[in-house]
């Protein structure tokens, strides 16, 4: 059996384990990346890319459908699903060819094709039989697709995920679509628009993890009015018919439906890829979900030389987090033992269905349990020029500010531009910026921009007025 020595070992190839090994090599040049599974990371082969890919051909069929509100009519439309999933595979290949090149780049010294397990603290073994002694290890292995119960039964296969539904050679005629996360409204919408029969089935009336009561029933109304949405819904059965699969839920009301469909779709979140890791045998403590608590700030697990980084955490499955927390990681490890804390940036989460779903800085629900004096202002995109303009007037953004300070510290918001609104205000809350100062910002005219300034003099005249009950607060008791 051959023994390898280094002193950072990294598990897992993907945008947290990347940036941790080259915030490593910035230390020492001991350092080894352990990768069982292929090259390319989350976002480049299943997540951000490949979906944006779908969703750019669905917003460009369904401008051509709404074009007539402008008086502009096209004839002759057609969409041709082979057509466009072979552009979505091959500007996918594309972004991934980009990560491969990269890691292949790197020393072929520092990088290993093998499936790890801990035998003992410090200690890996590989399934090629290698045994690894590290210094520290990171733990950047990244999560996949939870499988919902009723779909459990199913034979995997049988399953979609999407690590699967970007291989379709075409568009199926149905599809359900189980979640109503990020995964599941990118997707689903886009599959609509591109003429898929599709239906959202959700647990409960939380919809793109917006926590506000009121953004959340404005993103419900608008996205509903197009897509059909199954929410608050109890799925009893999915049978497999061989041809395709019949759902049986009870709605809210508790009434029984069913449907038929050619596919199913779980996008009902995702569980870090631990399996097979023997954490057990580490040398540290595991929570419930068996994995060992960890300093955002600094990547460590307790006082351990253990590191964890990315969607392996549990927490925030979103490429710029991975890759700060990669940096945070593999730097420290790299150190160790001079362990830093790390500043982390402001939160900034972004839903690409029409209308967008964003979120920056601390939610709605965070404020409401921490029992900060906060103040609240908002603006409705039904009335906003420039949305009006575009046909594109549904939404609405809160944005909340601290009593006192008049400091910035988050906003949940659906509407038009939503992405680049949500850059701006997540800069601003980075900033530490007040309310005041971000009015005496330039606001050019007309743009949707305006709209955010609505909402700021808005939540100014609220700060003006003093502290008072924020409505919707009270169904977040402490803890929820």
């Amino acid at each position: 059996m051959q023994t390898r020595h280094c002193d950072v070992a990294i598990i897992g190839t993907g945008t947290a384990g990347m940036g941790a090994y080259r915030a490593a090599k910035a230390h020492t040049d001991k350092v080894l990346l352990i990768e069982g599974g292929v090259y390319g990371t989350t976002c480049a082969r299943i997540g951000c890319m490949p979906s944006k890919l779908l969703i750019a051909a669905a917003n460009a069929a369904h401008a051509a459908q709404e074009a007539g509100g402008f008086g502009v009519h096209v004839n002759g439309m057609r969409i041709e699903g082979n057509e466009v999933m072979q552009r979505v595979q091959r500007e996918r290949d594309r972004f991934v060819g980009f990560v491969v090149d990269t890691v292949d780049g790197w020393s072929e010294a520092d990088r290993i094709r093998a499936h790890a397990a801990f035998e003992a603290p410090g200690v890996l073994r590989l399934d090629d039989g290698t045994r690894v002694e590290a210094g520290r290890i990171v733990i950047a292995t990244g999560s996949r697709t939870f499988i919902p119960p009723p779909l459990a039964a199913l034979a995997r296969a049988r399953v979609d995920t999407n690590e699967t539904v970007f291989e379709w050679p075409d568009f199926p005629a149905s599809v359900a679509v189980f979640g109503a996360g990020v995964i599941a409204l990118e997707i689903g919408q886009a599959l609509h628009r591109l003429g898929v029969r599709v239906r959202l089935f959700g647990r409960s009336q939380r919809i793109g993890g917006i926590t506000d009561p009121e953004v959340a029933e404005q993103a419900r109304s608008a996205l509903g009015a197009e897509l059909p949405l199954a929410l608050s819904s109890t799925v009893d059965t999915v049978v497999d018919e061989g041809n395709g699969f019949l759902v049986r839920w009870r709605d809210a009301d508790g009434k029984a439906q069913e449907e038929r469909f050619a596919r199913v779709l779980a996008a009902t979140g995702r569980i870090p890829n631990i399996d097979g890791l023997a954490l057990e045998h580490a040398g540290i403590p595991l929570n419930a979900e068996g994995l060992p608590d960890h300093d955002p700030a600094t990547g460590r697990c307790g006082d351990s030389a253990i590191f964890l980084a990315g969607d392996v955490t549990g927490e925030l499955p979103l490429l710029h987090e991975a890759a700060d927390e990669g940096r945070i990681a593999g730097d420290n490890a790299g150190r160790y033992p001079h362990v830093q804390p790390q500043r982390r940036r402001a939160p900034l989460a972004v839903v690409f269905c029409e209308p967008q779903i964003a979120a920056v800085g601390q939610s709605f629900q965070a404020l409401c349990q921490s029992g900060q004096a906060f103040a609240v202002g908002q603006v409705d995109f039904a009335g906003q020029g420039r949305a009006r303009v575009m046909r594109e007037n549904a939404g609405v953004l809160r944005v909340y500010a601290a009593h006192g300070s008049g400091r910035l510290l988050g906003a949940e918001m659906v509407g038009p531009r939503a992405e680049h609104l949500a850059h701006l205000l997540a800069w601003s809350v980075q900033a530490g910026l007040t309310i005041d100062a971000m009015l005496a910002m330039p606001f050019y005219h007309p743009v949707v921009e305006e709209g955010l300034r609505t909402a700021l003099r808005d939540c100014a005249h609220a700060l003006h007025c003093g502290p008072k009950p924020v409505p919707g607060c009270s169904e977040y008791g402490p803890g929820d």
